[in-house]
């Protein structure tokens, strides 16, 4: 019989919605995983959005005080989806009151609040999960067998992007997002946080880089009121941007490999421009997450004008299976949520780490750091 998991999630916006929805679909795509989530608990500390929750996906209570899902006997797992600036404190007092941890990325606003909420994992012996869904894409899987298996000689460079727009439009609220105290180094968090950990988990570590970054849009209007997501605030007060809405990154890999990693969020005609292009001595793989069940290969012996061909994925790749029956029907990014979920529930049960732990993001933190450093150095930085 399927042992009952007590699950609570802290923090309820878009993404605290999607954490929950993924516990609630276990069920259907692992029915063998061996536990089921139950919905516990909800905490948000904007008055109403709890209880809302509660009554929409089925919690059996709420609360605005996230203390209180510490103390709770029922709840064995925590899912921290707060704004990045409380990520080490809520992500630290999780693992000391002994629960699991599945936590958004980026832990924290530097690598020394990811390493101790890390310390804490470790000191507990729990469980972690971190929000790093695009390494979960069945094609990313792929890939990464592939390159394992050198189809594509060994890897010469790559090229890393992801390039939003969700930041884009100069009426777009003026939250902590872009404040240096609490929303951190900006784009480097949101969004080359991935990068790095798609370049890591396909090609290995980062030894060393040199970053540029830039403010495209200097300012914006104050919001009136709680917001989620990325609302607009025209007429409001306006005031400065304080943290980075572009960053790029030529980086140096333990292999010898080259590559550079991009982000951008303010990105006018991109809308989740998520890729990889990664090239061999003898072949090339490529992955857009807007064509998440393809990938474009290029194997063979003929180096020039070698054709590349767009491969489906199907039940042999990944998790696909646990989704859809046969190749080339399309999944979705919350698939890859669930997917997430499946990892962390199986490291509860069997205390082995599946997916990407908190030791992940400790090492794309360091990289993010680095980052950071290059830029005020203007030279390449060792990724320590």
């Amino acid at each position: 019989m399927a042992r009952t998991l007590g699950v609570a999630v802290i923090g309820y916006g878009w993404m605290g919605r999607v954490h929950a929805q993924a516990y609630a679909r276990l069920a259907h795509h692992y029915p063998q995983l061996g536990a089921r989530p139950r919905l516990v608990s909800v905490a948000d500390e904007v008055p109403g959005r709890a209880a809302e929750a509660a009554e929409q996906l089925g919690f059996d209570r709420s609360t605005q005080r996230w203390r209180d899902l510490l103390t709770d006997p029922e709840i064995d797992a925590i899912s921290v989806t707060t704004p990045n600036f409380l990520h080490r404190e809520v992500g630290v007092a999780v693992l000391e009151a002994g629960k699991h941890l599945w936590i958004e990325k980026p832990v924290g606003l530097r690598s020394a609040d990811a390493q101790a909420v890390a310390d804490a994992a470790h000191r507990g012996g729990l469980a972690t999960q971190v929000g790093f869904n695009y390494r979960n894409a069945p094609a990313v899987q792929m890939a990464r067998e592939m390159i394992a298996a050198g189809e594509i000689g060994a890897v010469t460079h790559a090229r890393v992007r992801l390039f939003s727009d969700y930041a884009a439009h100069p009426d777009g609220a003026l939250t902590w997002r872009y404040e240096r105290e609490r929303g951190g180094a900006g784009v480097l968090g949101d969004l080359a946080s991935h990068g790095v950990d798609l370049a890591r988990h396909l090609l290995g570590e980062i030894d060393a880089l040199v970053a540029d970054t830039a403010i495209f849009v200097p300012e914006r209007a104050r919001p009136s009121g709680a917001t989620a997501g990325h609302q607009r605030a025209s007429g409001g007060e306006r005031g400065p941007v304080e943290n980075e809405d572009y960053v790029g990154a030529l980086v140096r890999f333990a292999s010898g490999a080259r590559g550079v990693i991009e982000a951008c969020r303010v990105s006018v005609g991109a809308q989740n421009n998520y890729g990889v292009e990664i090239h061999g001595t003898s072949g090339m793989l490529a992955w857009d997450f807007r064509r998440m069940g393809e990938l474009v290969v290029s194997t063979g012996a003929a180096y020039q004008d070698q054709p590349a061909a767009t491969l489906y994925v199907g039940p042999g790749q990944g998790e696909y299976a646990a989704f859809q029956p046969g190749s080339a029907i399309s999944m979705g990014y919350d698939d890859l949520k669930v997917i997430e979920a499946r990892n962390f529930v199986a490291s509860i049960l069997d205390g082995q780490p599946h997916g990407a732990t908190i030791d992940d993001a400790v090492a794309s933190a360091a990289a993010l750091d680095a980052m950071t450093a290059s830029v005020a150095s203007g030279r390449w930085e060792l990724v320590s």
